[in-house]
């Protein structure tokens, strides 16, 4: 049976001690048919190195960055 996708969005500025968490947490949901939107409002800490590494393992995540902090 297909399910549909399920998006689960998570904006983010500056939090790179919380974002694996976060990500984490998204990912393990019992629903598995899931995509996980990640932006970022051009943190200036070790935030967007976080996301993309995590988006480099996992194809259900797309991540987007700000150019300046809207």
């Amino acid at each position: 049976m297909n399910f549909p996708k399920a998006s689960i969005l998570i904006p983010v500025y500056n939090r790179q001690e919380l974002i694996a968490e976060t990500i984490d947490s998204a990912l393990s949901q019992t629903y598995s048919n899931i995509e996980v939107i990640i932006v970022d409002n051009a943190s200036t800490d070790n935030t967007w190195n976080v996301i993309q590494a995590y988006e480099e393992k996992d194809d259900r995540i797309k991540a987007f960055r700000n150019e300046s902090n809207i």
